[in-house]
């Protein structure tokens, strides 16, 4: 099953999201990794405010036990997470 998953950063967290970025970014993109889609959510100007990101997971408890291991959830980045199951239906890759 696929979620929409959104995190919105703490205020005034710029600096800690830049800290563990790399680490993020790795656990993201490995080459087992059930996240399917990331990015940063985008202030007016430009600055990131949050993430969004699309994880196959078996069910909410596994997805919880996933985003645990986020480096950004490691490091309290996030003021909030909200996740809704998700059908990617256009442009979708192939298998999901």
């Amino acid at each position: 099953m696929l979620f929409a998953v959104t995190c919105t950063d703490r205020l005034g967290a710029l600096d800690m999201r830049l800290k563990h970025r790399s680490e993020h970014l790795l656990w993201a993109s490995a080459e087992d990794s059930p996240v399917k889609m990331a990015g940063p959510l985008l202030s007016a100007e430009g600055d990131p405010v949050g993430s969004l990101l699309i994880v196959e997971a078996e069910d909410e408890a596994a997805l919880r036990d996933i985003l645990a291991t986020d480096p950004y959830v490691k490091a309290d980045l996030f003021s909030d997470v909200f996740w809704i199951p998700f059908k990617w239906t256009v442009k979708a890759p192939e298998g999901l």
